[in-house]
């Protein structure tokens, strides 16, 4: 059984890794911008739509606010990149928010923080999937018409590449994400070119439609209503940012100045994009609608059901470089395959935070530990599940699942900057370096700004988002939070009461005496060394226990104990109804409460077998037991194990797989090979 799961997990994943191999994972600047980066950059695909989709709410003269909207984005990006540039520096140990809030506000703000972007980590890649598929579906049918199954395709593949490990799947990663940067850039130089110095008149394939407004002529509150609902959308650009803040530990030394440096370029890079595709929609004619088969009209006409509504990014390249040339597809190919693995950064800061909470009990521990590849193995496939359910339950559909988006991520980006003022307020208190002094007063201020303008915005996004779904983010996070709440009193409590007392206590006391019993089915090989192993252990009283549950056997087994002279007393126990384990646990709870000091020792013969389908057939009986003792205070249960010849084929299976590591290698350590035996002078 284990070799027919070794096999395929190793071609899937690749050889196990030893844990002194960790630093060899550990990522360049240039690898880790594609690795935690990926999502920002690559929501300026479909963030500059979500704006003109609910602009045209008011119709198409609405959309001249678009410019100053994406000034309002630009200037939240800078002042969230600025913030957490302090952030990185100061707790370099790869909490991110989650250690800023818990350590300066307190571990419900910390659990707050947490659930948030636990929430956010998995509607990343249900968001970035699904947009990836709608921008691929494009240009194949096939896809665009079985958009579930084909985004949970691309989610498993994109779990594989991870398991095999952070830099193996940064390096993948990297390729198509600087091909994307680079082809966005050269469309808007083109774009730029075309427009501004040679005057050529670019139109997106929409531009000729008229958009019906569904509320026409907004003025006073309900049109600021409106453009806070665009900003809010468009703040999508903004998701992200706080994984290179969790991820600090993945980068190569120095740590915290790598992180801060691939924060700024991110910055600088998704906010150049965001603005230029913003402009060339606005110069291009882009129409985009909520309901387009309904509110686009063609020379007055409703489009129908049957349009397919491109995302704006790729009307815009269909103007600039023109529909089918060599850098519209490639412009094409590379946004759907950033946008599949802008995911990636979700990949990277759930497993990591994951362990984290873990490691401060509020996961459980399995979270924490690495895989063979040296990744978080465990989260990477919870993160999987989590995303695939909410692809699933909403059809893939980005539009419906970025409803949901942006809510946690204000969350956690608020309460950590307002983690960061009480952090530089504390330090000041005690600091009496004047230029240290200073230092910190600047990051301060830095932190207390962004702290307002985050908590504005997240204001504004419960606002303009509750009844559009951000509820379904708000109730993931308020499960998340009374989850963990109820594993780490789990976790608390099982520790208080394991805790070794410092005086004597019942579990230190040496029992007054050790009853010993062997269980028996029949006289063969199994039970004769039980017997002969219980013997060695010398307790106070020794017995064999059957369960008599057929007459004709139970008196065969009488008759070849007396005939082999066995000098231990066979104990029999009548089953009228066929049982064999409530008998046993009945008779053993007996003795227990007769003599409460006395421990009771049971020892069970048990088959070792080769084969998968052998378990089936052999030790059911055993296990069934086996649970229910372990629940009887003052019990031992002891396997005594005997090896049929068919243990030798798991044995050379295990022989085999020393060559190259077998699964969990990595955590029990190196083993040490057998040292070889001295031959005799005789050679033998």
């Amino acid at each position: 059984m284990s070799k027919l799961t070794d096999v395929p997990k190793r071609i899937l994943i690749g050889r196990a890794l030893r844990s002194d191999r960790l630093g060899e994972t550990l990522l360049p600047k240039r690898i880790a911008l594609p690795v935690f980066a990926s999502d920002p950059l690559s929501s300026v695909a479909y963030a500059p739509g979500e704006v003109l989709l609910v602009l045209s709410i008011a119709g198409v003269s609405a959309y001249h606010f678009s410019p100053w909207i994406a000034v309002a984005v630009v200037v939240l990006m800078f002042t969230v990149v600025a913030s957490y540039r302090q952030n990185v520096h100061a707790y370099p140990s790869g909490g991110g928010d989650y250690e800023v809030a818990n350590t300066n506000l307190g571990p419900r703000a910390g659990l707050t923080v947490a659930s948030a972007l636990l929430v956010d980590y998995v509607l990343t890649v249900a968001v970035s999937i699904s947009s990836g598929v709608e921008n691929l579906g494009s240009a194949v049918d096939f896809v665009i018409e079985h958009k579930v199954l084909s985004a949970m395709i691309m989610i498993l593949l994109l779990t594989l590449m991870n398991l095999r490990g952070v830099k193996e799947s940064g390096k993948l990663f990297a390729i198509p994400t600087y091909v994307f940067v680079g082809a966005v850039f050269v469309m808007i130089a083109w774009g730029a070119w075309r427009g501004l110095v040679m005057g050529d008149t670019m139109e997106a394939p929409t531009a000729g439609l008229e958009i019906k407004a569904e509320h026409q002529g907004l003025a006073g509150f309900a049109l600021v209503f409106l453009l806070l609902r665009a900003f809010s959308s468009g703040c999508a650009a903004l998701t992200g940012v706080e994984a290179i803040s969790n991820g600090v530990p993945a980068f190569r030394k120095p740590k915290s100045k790598n992180a801060a440096t691939t924060l700024a370029l991110m910055g600088i890079l998704a906010v150049t994009m965001f603005c230029g595709i913003i402009g060339l929609a606005m110069s291009t004619n882009v129409r985009m609608a909520e309901s387009p088969a309904t509110n686009l009209l063609d020379n007055g006409v409703p489009v129908g059901p049957d349009f397919v509504q491109h995302p704006v990014i790729s009307q815009v390249a269909e103007a600039v470089f023109g529909n089918g040339s060599f850098l519209f597809i490639l412009l094409a190919t590379a946004t759907a395959l950033v946008l599949f693995l802008a995911a990636n950064t979700a990949y990277n800061g759930f497993p990591l935070l994951g362990s984290i909470l873990a490691q401060d009990r509020y996961l459980p521990r399995q979270l924490h530990t690495r895989g063979d590849r040296l990744a978080f193995s465990n989260g990477i496939v919870l993160l999987a599940g989590a995303a695939m359910l909410l692809v699933w339950i909403y059809d893939a559909d980005s539009t419906k699942l970025i409803q949901l988006y942006i809510v946690g991520v204000f969350v956690s980006f608020t309460l950590s900057q307002i983690g960061m003022v009480r952090h530089w307020n504390r330090h000041l208190r005690s600091e009496r370096d004047q230029a240290a002094r200073r230092r910190m007063q600047r990051s301060r201020a830095i932190n207390t700004f962004g702290a307002f303008f985050t908590g504005m915005v997240l204001v504004v996004v419960l606002a303009t988002k509750f009844t559009h779904g951000a509820w379904v983010a708000l109730l993931g996070m308020v499960i998340f939070y009374g989850t963990m709440t109820a594993i780490r009193k789990h976790y608390d409590r099982v520790a208080n009461e394991i805790a070794a007392a410092e005086g004597p206590s019942d579990d230190s006391v040496r029992p007054s005496r050790v009853h010993s019993i062997v269980l028996v089915s029949k006289v063969h090989k199994p039970t004769l060394r039980a017997l002969a192993f219980a013997k060695l252990t010398r307790s106070d009283t020794l017995e064999a226990l059957s369960i008599s549950v057929d007459a004709d056997e139970t008196k065969a087994l009488k008759a070849e104990w007396e005939r082999r002279g066995i000098n231990v007393p066979l104990k029999i126990l009548d089953s009228p109804y066929r049982e064999i384990t409530r008998p046993v646990v009945e008779y053993v709870k007996g003795l227990r409460s007769e003599n409460p000091r006395d421990a009771v020792s049971v020892y069970i013969p048990e088959y070792v077998v080769g084969r998968w389908y052998e378990h089936l057939l052999h030790n059911q009986s055993a296990l069934r037991l086996k649970g229910r003792l372990l629940f009887t205070p003052g019990v031992m249960v002891t396997s005594v194990p005997y090896q049929l010849e068919s243990s030798e084929l798991a044995k050379r299976r295990a022989k085999k797989r020393q060559d190259w590591n077998a699964p969990g290698a990595v955590r029990r350590g190196p083993v040490d090979s057998p040292r070889p035996r001295p031959r005799d002078p005789a050679g033998k």
